[in-house]
């Protein structure tokens, strides 16, 4: 099994590394292929609205949105990792998660999503929530762990002083590779769930 995680701070060994190295370390010993992805130095620009995308079956900006979304693809898993900057995930992370969930031609259902993220301070709960949005949109379970996960540090060297953080990381991993698990046997025995031809938008009589 594979998992992909993305690391959307600008720095490659920051905190948030520390916590997704936490994982993908789990992952190994589970048997878990898992690559950490480093987006967050990158120059991502945001969704133009273009729908190029429609026809094109991918990003019209050949960047490394399209890269991730093979990626994705071939994964039973996505981890999404972000520092916190005023409260929420770091801006060319939205850019890049806005693109590859709306872009991406990856069939997303059952593909378990997980959030990781970092601060010194405050500001964990609201960004947890805003990276949660793009799994619960997409038909992808959301894999848990003994708390919200985050961690707490102003360096990697501040997160390994973090033994309740780094925890939290190696209980996710372990709760997100037995949910990928679980469900690749429910495909195998039930297969995906009847889907429902999806309706266009919703749209409201005058005067209601």
């Amino acid at each position: 099994m594979k998992v992909l995680m993305i690391n959307g701070s600008p720095h490659a060994k920051g905190c948030t590394w520390r916590a997704l190295s936490e994982m993908q370390a789990t992952f190994a010993e589970l048997g878990i292929e898992a690559e950490i992805l480093h987006i967050g130095a990158k120059d991502i620009r945001g969704c133009i609205a273009c729908r190029r995308c429609s026809t094109l079956g991918k990003c019209v900006f050949d960047d490394v949105v399209n890269e991730a979304a093979e990626k994705f693809r071939e994964a039973d898993g996505l981890v999404v990792g972000s520092p916190v900057y005023y409260a929420s995930a770091n801006g060319t992370l939205i850019s890049f998660m806005d693109r590859l969930f709306y872009s991406a031609n990856v069939d997303k259902r059952m593909k378990v999503g997980a959030a990781v993220v970092s601060a010194r301070r405050g500001g964990n709960t609201a960004t947890f929530d805003e990276l949660n949005k793009y799994f619960t949109i997409s038909e992808m379970p959301v894999a848990t762990s003994q708390y919200w996960n985050q961690v707490h540090g102003f360096t990697a060297e501040d997160v390994e002083k973090d033994a309740e953080g780094l925890q939290v990381m190696r209980v996710l991993a372990r709760n997100m590779a037995f949910l990928m698990k679980a469900i690749q046997l429910g495909k195998e025995q039930f297969g995906l769930p009847e889907r429902e031809e999806k309706h266009c938008f919703t749209s409201f009589p005058d005067g209601l």
